[in-house]
């Protein structure tokens, strides 16, 4: 019994500051530049298995995505041409991962936005959630350097914004040769 009350506290303790964190940030983040990302492993439209532990070495980019999300339809096309396009045989991960949406669902989205880089299904948010609450929005990217480490938050889209990010993308791929 003494375990069970123990156990509830430090629960609430944890959700608390949870909430804390990403009401200081406003946009719903959870993390926070400088740290390291937490670590996943998802699995692509195409079967594969992607961990990011496993990318250490690259420039990484996660973008959170939805089918349902029309700012993220929006920005996709810019992440294509201006970020995947130019950097895709470099050290540079880009990897979108939909939020809670079947294989079906995914393909047929990627497909409609006619990109070429890949999703990865994330069945109840659980990604989601290690980088940002899970009842905030999508339409937001983690870049990771080569360390692990999370270097740039974006949320919704934003061309000055956007355009940082760029630039941040290309100076960190640049130094991995």
């Amino acid at each position: 019994m003494e375990n069970s009350n123990c156990l509830k506290t430090l629960t609430i303790l944890l959700l608390t500051s949870i909430n804390i964190l990403a009401q200081n940030d406003d946009r719903g983040y959870i993390v926070k530049i400088g740290q390291m990302a937490p670590d996943f492993m998802v699995t692509t439209t195409e079967g594969k298995i992607f961990k990011l532990s496993e990318n250490r070495g690259k420039t990484i980019m996660l973008q959170f995505t939805a089918s349902w999300c029309g700012v993220c339809r929006k920005e996709m096309p810019h992440i294509e041409n201006e970020i995947w396009n130019p950097l895709k045989e470099k050290a540079f991960i880009l990897i979108g991962i939909d939020r809670d949406e079947p294989l079906e669902i995914v393909t047929k989205f990627a497909k409609s936005m006619k990109i070429s880089y890949l999703l990865a299904l994330d069945p109840g948010a659980k990604v989601y959630s290690l980088f940002a609450l899970k009842e905030s929005g999508v339409t937001r990217n983690v870049i990771i350097d080569s360390n692990g480490k999370i270097v740039y938050l974006t949320r919704l889209y934003e061309e000055k914004e956007f355009n940082n990010m760029k630039d941040t993308i290309f100076n960190m791929v640049s130094k991995n040769k």
